[in-house]
């Protein structure tokens, strides 16, 4: 038998939209947001000499820039006051929930509720700042030092251009992680992985008519297309599918006595454990763990033997070096957010203190154990699986130089956050039907 919910999805139609008020005012609310951010990326930074800056993003659209260009929504090939986007806070949380997990100070704050969690929020936002101006004076003497058949990249170079470039950057990167904030709170999905969709969504239209030029031109055969075609499709349908696998354990709730005269009724119901625990986190992550090191050597004329050229080389976008470590990095990410996010041992005592227990497992400790053996399973399974769909269209499309919009980790991204947001939608959607079913049995007397 169906539950309400079911019954209520089932029954969604468009009329019930048309009166969720509040849920029509968080879309708009999301919309109007994105059009703020789309249009921050088209605001130059000051100095910059726009000719030399197309030059060096044609010249290099095919390396680490042309990722970088991909995660900025085009920002950074415009060179914009978002080029840095929403990358140096997500490094912060990383740093900041590998300390909290490492620190007895911060684990005991993060405890301590709302006043807790504020407080890790203000530390993110400190170390969003400092990787923000870190990153900012790399790009500032990055552009110092590029140059082109017009000349230097930078109009007027020196301190007052370092500093200008620094603080723009950085202020945009603080606005962008107030945009996404709001978006959480006010809007509709999560607010840091929509930013992220709406930059690489904007530019899939340039991305599929660049490749079909191509094709047109003959620099890719019409057999290569096709395949393209099919691995898109492909890879778009196993992430659903990988998205929306789950794995139930069944849980017993202890008898209820309904009636007199009745016997106790067991009730019993499962709790999903998600293949992919950590969704796009992971890929994101490891990206911007990467991208953080190479951003002072990717942007500069450094030399090719130098020490700081060996590492561009080598760490560039499809050399073997960079998709070990992004392999490495994704596993890792993968177990260490799916065990900051879900707690076998409190979800074990939850259960005990409820009375309820799983079949043939004792409560307590081996709850606990087999709880946490199982997410082990599915995390290894989760992680091959987030590496395959990375990896695997970062391998073929290198072969055939086509833009990185059709690799695996940009359709991850877009696709994992459409799921998300479409279960957000389908929640408020229900939530608002719940909610006409109570004015209605409040009204004829019913409640």
């Amino acid at each position: 038998m169906a539950s309400p919910i079911e019954q209520l999805a089932k029954n969604f139609n468009f009329s019930s939209f048309k009166k969720a008020q509040d849920l029509k005012k968080r879309i708009l609310f999301t919309l109007v947001i994105l059009i703020i951010y789309r249009l921050g990326t088209y605001i130059p930074l000051p100095n910059i000499n726009p000719a030399v800056v197309s030059e060096f993003t044609r010249s290099h659209a095919g390396g680490l820039f042309g990722v970088l260009d991909m995660f900025s929504g085009g920002a950074i090939g415009r060179m914009t006051i978002f080029s840095l986007n929403i990358m140096p806070y997500i490094s912060a949380s990383i740093i900041v929930q590998l300390l909290t997990s490492m620190s007895p100070q911060l684990e005991a704050l993060k405890k301590e509720g709302e006043a807790g969690r504020r407080k890790i929020n203000q530390y993110t936002r400190y170390g969003t700042v400092a990787l923000a101006l870190m990153q900012g004076f790399g790009i500032a003497v990055g552009l110092e030092r590029m140059m082109g058949y017009s000349g230097c990249a930078v109009i007027d170079p020196g301190l007052l251009f370092r500093f200008t470039t620094m603080t723009s950057l950085t202020g945009g990167t603080l606005f962008i992680m107030w945009l996404g904030e709001q978006i959480s709170s006010r809007g509709l999905g999560n607010g840091s992985s929509i930013i992220i969709y709406a930059g690489i969504v904007a530019n899939l239209p340039s991305a599929l008519f660049n490749t079909f030029a191509m094709g047109k031109q003959g620099a890719i055969s019409v057999m290569a297309l096709f395949v393209l075609l099919i691995l898109v499709v492909a890879v778009i349908a196993f992430i659903v599918f990988m998205e929306k696998a789950s794995r139930r354990i069944p849980i017993q709730y202890p008898k209820r006595q309904m009636m007199i005269n009745m016997p106790a009724q067991q009730q019993g119901t499962h709790l999903p454990l998600k293949i992919n625990n950590a969704n796009v986190i992971p890929p994101i992550f490891a990206s911007s763990i990467l991208l953080l090191p190479m951003t002072i050597t990717g942007f500069g004329a450094v030399d090719s033997d130098s020490i700081l050229g060996t590492i561009s080389r080598l760490f560039n976008h499809g050399q073997p070096l960079y998709m070990i470590f992004y392999v490495v990095a994704i596993i890792f990410f993968s177990f260490f957010y799916t065990a900051l996010m879900f707690n076998s041992k409190d979800t074990a005592d939850n259960l005990k203190k409820s009375g309820s227990y799983i079949p043939g497992i004792r409560p307590g400790d081996s709850t606990a154990e087999y709880i946490d053996t199982i997410l082990t399973r599915l995390t290894t399974v989760g992680s091959l699986y987030l590496c395959l769909i990375c990896m695997l269209p970062e391998i073929l499309l290198s072969q055939i130089s086509l833009p990185f919009y059709f690799g695996g980790t940009s359709l991850l991204i877009v696709v994992s956050t459409s799921i998300d947001t479409v279960g957000q939608f389908q929640s408020h959607m229900i939530a608002q039907q719940y909610e006409g079913l109570f004015k209605k049995g409040k009204a004829k007397g019913l409640i």
